[in-house]
C-alpha cells in the first residue's frame, strides 16, 4: 500500500511519540477516531530505527492484524526497548536516531525449486520471509541496500534464521515476498 504524504507523516510522529512517551513513563497508543482511514485500517508495519547510519533496532509484523497506526506504536516501542538484538535505547541515544517506517503489502508464496531457481527470481524491492521447521526469518525490501548480490542476501537471511545456506534445496523450506513502502522524517 502507497501512502501519501500526510498519511506517513503522521506514521512516523505516531511513531516518535510512543518512544517519546516511553521516556516519560506514558505508552499510551494513539487516538484512532481522528486518523485517515487506511491508518485506522489493519495494517503490517516495521519500525527500524539507526544511529549514524549502522542499524540500532527493527521490530515489526508480516500481518495485518491490529490498525496500522496501532501497529506502528507498538513497533517503535519494541524496536526502540526490546530488540534482542540491542539493549533497550536511551535518552542520550534517542536525540541523534533516525526513524524508519515500512508499510508492508501482504505476504505471497513464492513458488521455487531449490537455491539456484530462488536465485534467479529474488531481487532488490522485494522483501523475503523465511519459513522452515527449524527456523523462521525474514529481511525487508530495504536490506538489499546493504546486500545487493542475491548470494550474500540468501546466506544472510537463512544465517538469521539459524540455518544453513542448503536450507533452500530442503523440500520443507517456504519462501514468501512481499513489497514495503518505506519512509523517514528526512524523506519528507
Amino acid at each position: 500500500m502507497k501512502l501519501d504524504r500526510e498519511e506517513k507523516r503522521r506514521l512516523l510522529a505516531t511513531a516518535r511519540r510512543a518512544i517519546e512517551g516511553a521516556f516519560q513513563g506514558r505508552v499510551a497508543p494513539p487516538a484512532l477516531a481522528p486518523l485517515p482511514p487506511r491508518l485506522r485500517a489493519p495494517g503490517a508495519s516495521f519500525v527500524t530505527l539507526r544511529r549514524g547510519g549502522a542499524l540500532r533496532g527493527c521490530i515489526g509484523s508480516l500481518e495485518p492484524r491490529r490498525p496500522l497506526a496501532l501497529d506502528v506504536h507498538q513497533n517503535a516501542l519494541a524496536a526502540a526497548f526490546r530488540d534482542p538484538r540491542f539493549p533497550p535505547l536511551t535518552r542520550e541515544e534517542w536525540p541523534d536516531t533516525e526513524l524508519e517506517v515500512s508499510v508492508l503489502s501482504r505476504p505471497e508464496p513464492l513458488a521455487f525449486s531449490g537455491y539456484a531457481d530462488l536465485r534467479r527470481k529474488v531481487g532488490p524491492g522485494v522483501g523475503l520471509v523465511l519459513v522452515h521447521p527449524r527456523g523462521r526469518a525474514t529481511y525487508l525490501p530495504e536490506v538489499w541496500r546493504d546486500l545487493p548480490d542475491p548470494d550474500l542476501f540468501l546466506e544472510s537471511l537463512a544465517k538469521k534464521a539459524g540455518l544453513p545456506l542448503e536450507i533452500y534445496d530442503d523440500p520443507r523450506t517456504r519462501v514468501w515476498t512481499y513489497t514495503a513502502d518505506a519512509f523517514t522524517e528526512a524523506d519528507l
